[in-house]
Protein backbone atom coordinates (compact mmCIF):
# COMPACT_ATOMS: atom_id res chain seq x y z
CA UNK A 1 0.00 0.00 0.00
CA UNK A 2 1.55 3.28 -1.09
CA UNK A 3 1.48 6.64 0.64
CA UNK A 4 -1.18 7.83 -1.80
CA UNK A 5 -3.42 4.87 -0.98
CA UNK A 6 -2.91 5.56 2.72
CA UNK A 7 -3.91 9.18 2.13
CA UNK A 8 -6.98 7.95 0.26
CA UNK A 9 -7.89 5.67 3.19
CA UNK A 10 -7.43 8.58 5.59
CA UNK A 11 -9.58 10.78 3.34
CA UNK A 12 -12.37 8.18 3.32
CA UNK A 13 -12.24 7.87 7.11
CA UNK A 14 -12.39 11.67 7.41
CA UNK A 15 -15.47 11.66 5.17
CA UNK A 16 -17.10 9.13 7.51
CA UNK A 17 -16.52 11.49 10.45
CA UNK A 18 -17.88 14.45 8.45
CA UNK A 19 -20.98 12.44 7.50
CA UNK A 20 -21.54 11.66 11.19
CA UNK A 21 -21.08 15.34 12.07
CA UNK A 22 -23.66 16.23 9.39
CA UNK A 23 -26.08 13.62 10.78
CA UNK A 24 -25.70 15.13 14.26
CA UNK A 25 -26.37 18.64 12.94
CA UNK A 26 -29.79 17.54 11.71
CA UNK A 27 -30.81 16.26 15.17
CA UNK A 28 -33.00 18.80 16.91
CA UNK A 29 -31.79 20.07 20.25
CA UNK A 30 -33.54 22.63 22.42
CA UNK A 31 -31.92 25.47 20.52
CA UNK A 32 -32.54 26.81 17.01
CA UNK A 33 -29.93 25.99 14.39
CA UNK A 34 -30.29 26.50 10.63
CA UNK A 35 -28.63 23.07 10.13
CA UNK A 36 -31.90 21.50 11.30
CA UNK A 37 -33.36 22.34 7.92
CA UNK A 38 -30.38 21.25 5.79
CA UNK A 39 -32.12 18.09 4.62
CA UNK A 40 -35.57 19.60 4.16
CA UNK A 41 -36.87 19.19 0.63
CA UNK A 42 -39.91 21.14 -0.56
CA UNK A 43 -42.13 20.67 -3.61
CA UNK A 44 -41.57 23.94 -5.51
CA UNK A 45 -42.00 24.75 -9.18
CA UNK A 46 -43.33 21.23 -9.80
CA UNK A 47 -40.31 19.38 -8.47
CA UNK A 48 -38.63 18.58 -5.15
CA UNK A 49 -35.88 21.08 -4.30
CA UNK A 50 -33.74 21.64 -1.18
CA UNK A 51 -35.03 24.44 1.06
CA UNK A 52 -31.71 26.29 0.62
CA UNK A 53 -32.56 26.87 -3.06
CA UNK A 54 -35.88 28.63 -2.41
CA UNK A 55 -35.37 30.40 0.93
CA UNK A 56 -32.90 31.77 3.44
CA UNK A 57 -32.81 30.55 7.04
CA UNK A 58 -31.76 32.69 9.99
CA UNK A 59 -31.99 32.55 13.79
CA UNK A 60 -33.34 35.78 15.27
CA UNK A 61 -33.02 34.25 18.76
CA UNK A 62 -32.02 30.96 20.37
CA UNK A 63 -35.52 29.46 20.11
CA UNK A 64 -36.67 30.69 16.68
CA UNK A 65 -35.83 29.86 13.08
CA UNK A 66 -36.90 32.39 10.46
CA UNK A 67 -37.32 31.10 6.91
CA UNK A 68 -37.54 33.87 4.32
CA UNK A 69 -38.80 32.66 0.94
CA UNK A 70 -37.27 34.37 -2.09
CA UNK A 71 -40.54 33.87 -3.96
CA UNK A 72 -43.80 34.39 -2.06
CA UNK A 73 -45.41 31.66 -4.20
CA UNK A 74 -43.36 28.88 -2.57
CA UNK A 75 -44.35 29.76 1.02
CA UNK A 76 -47.23 27.21 1.06
CA UNK A 77 -44.89 24.54 -0.32
CA UNK A 78 -42.30 25.31 2.38
CA UNK A 79 -45.00 25.16 5.07
CA UNK A 80 -46.22 21.81 3.71
CA UNK A 81 -42.65 20.46 3.57
CA UNK A 82 -42.04 21.38 7.22
CA UNK A 83 -45.33 19.82 8.31
CA UNK A 84 -44.51 16.57 6.45
CA UNK A 85 -40.96 16.41 7.85
CA UNK A 86 -39.96 14.50 10.97
CA UNK A 87 -38.98 17.72 12.75
CA UNK A 88 -42.20 17.90 14.75
CA UNK A 89 -42.38 21.69 14.40
CA UNK A 90 -45.40 23.84 13.59
CA UNK A 91 -44.74 26.59 11.03
CA UNK A 92 -46.29 30.04 11.51
CA UNK A 93 -46.65 31.89 8.17
CA UNK A 94 -46.12 35.65 8.22
CA UNK A 95 -46.24 37.01 4.62
CA UNK A 96 -43.18 35.70 2.79
CA UNK A 97 -41.58 34.49 6.04
CA UNK A 98 -42.18 31.40 8.13
CA UNK A 99 -41.33 31.23 11.82
CA UNK A 100 -40.50 27.99 13.58
CA UNK A 101 -40.50 28.10 17.38
CA UNK A 102 -38.26 25.41 18.82
CA UNK A 103 -39.92 24.10 21.99
CA UNK A 104 -37.77 22.98 24.93
CA UNK A 105 -37.15 19.24 24.99
CA UNK A 106 -38.81 17.00 27.55
CA UNK A 107 -36.63 14.65 29.60
CA UNK A 108 -38.02 11.63 27.71
CA UNK A 109 -37.29 13.25 24.34
CA UNK A 110 -33.74 14.05 25.47
CA UNK A 111 -33.16 10.39 26.31
CA UNK A 112 -34.59 9.30 22.94
CA UNK A 113 -32.29 11.74 21.15
CA UNK A 114 -29.31 10.46 23.15
CA UNK A 115 -30.12 6.93 21.92
CA UNK A 116 -30.43 8.20 18.36
CA UNK A 117 -27.05 9.93 18.66
CA UNK A 118 -25.44 6.72 19.89
CA UNK A 119 -26.95 4.81 16.95
CA UNK A 120 -25.75 7.35 14.38
CA UNK A 121 -22.31 7.39 16.03
CA UNK A 122 -22.13 3.60 15.82
CA UNK A 123 -23.04 3.83 12.13
CA UNK A 124 -20.14 6.26 11.71
CA UNK A 125 -17.75 3.96 13.57
CA UNK A 126 -18.85 1.02 11.41
CA UNK A 127 -18.20 3.09 8.28
CA UNK A 128 -14.67 3.90 9.50
CA UNK A 129 -14.06 0.22 10.29
CA UNK A 130 -15.32 -0.78 6.84
CA UNK A 131 -12.74 1.53 5.28
CA UNK A 132 -10.09 -0.11 7.47
CA UNK A 133 -11.34 -3.57 6.45
CA UNK A 134 -11.03 -2.78 2.73
CA UNK A 135 -7.51 -1.42 3.23
CA UNK A 136 -6.66 -4.50 5.31
CA UNK A 137 -7.85 -6.75 2.46
CA UNK A 138 -5.75 -4.77 0.00
CA UNK A 139 -2.67 -5.24 2.22
CA UNK A 140 -3.36 -8.96 2.49
CA UNK A 141 -3.56 -9.19 -1.29
CA UNK A 142 -0.25 -7.36 -1.68
CA UNK A 143 1.38 -9.68 0.86
CA UNK A 144 0.01 -12.75 -0.93
CA UNK A 145 1.34 -11.53 -4.29
CA UNK A 146 4.70 -10.71 -2.62
CA UNK A 147 4.46 -6.98 -3.44
CA UNK A 148 5.26 -6.20 0.22
CA UNK A 149 7.21 -8.03 2.93
CA UNK A 150 5.87 -9.37 6.23
CA UNK A 151 7.57 -6.47 8.05
CA UNK A 152 6.01 -3.90 5.71
CA UNK A 153 2.63 -5.56 6.18
CA UNK A 154 2.92 -5.46 9.97
CA UNK A 155 4.04 -1.82 9.96
CA UNK A 156 1.21 -0.79 7.61
CA UNK A 157 -1.38 -2.74 9.62
CA UNK A 158 -0.29 -0.88 12.77
CA UNK A 159 -0.50 2.47 10.95
CA UNK A 160 -3.94 1.53 9.67
CA UNK A 161 -5.10 0.68 13.19
CA UNK A 162 -3.73 3.97 14.59
CA UNK A 163 -5.60 5.83 11.85
CA UNK A 164 -8.81 3.95 12.62
CA UNK A 165 -8.47 4.65 16.35
CA UNK A 166 -7.92 8.36 15.64
CA UNK A 167 -11.13 8.69 13.63
CA UNK A 168 -13.20 6.57 16.01
CA UNK A 169 -12.04 8.89 18.84
CA UNK A 170 -13.17 11.90 16.76
CA UNK A 171 -16.64 10.35 16.47
CA UNK A 172 -16.66 9.64 20.21
CA UNK A 173 -15.82 13.31 20.86
CA UNK A 174 -18.72 14.36 18.62
CA UNK A 175 -21.04 12.10 20.65
CA UNK A 176 -19.94 13.65 23.96
CA UNK A 177 -20.41 17.18 22.61
CA UNK A 178 -23.84 16.45 21.11
CA UNK A 179 -25.09 14.65 24.24
CA UNK A 180 -23.94 17.59 26.35
CA UNK A 181 -25.83 19.95 24.01
CA UNK A 182 -29.01 17.84 24.24
CA UNK A 183 -28.95 17.40 28.00
CA UNK A 184 -28.51 21.16 28.51
CA UNK A 185 -31.75 22.64 29.85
Amino acid sequence: MTDTSFKEVESRMHKCVEATRHEFASIRTGRAAPALLDRLVVEAYGQPVPLKQVAGVSTPDSRTLLITAWDKGVVPAIKKGIEKSELGLTPAVDGSAIRLIIPPLSEERRKDLAKLIKKKAEDGRVAVRNVRHKAHDELRGQLKSHDITEDDNKRMQESLQRLTDKYVKEIDALVVAKEKEIMEV
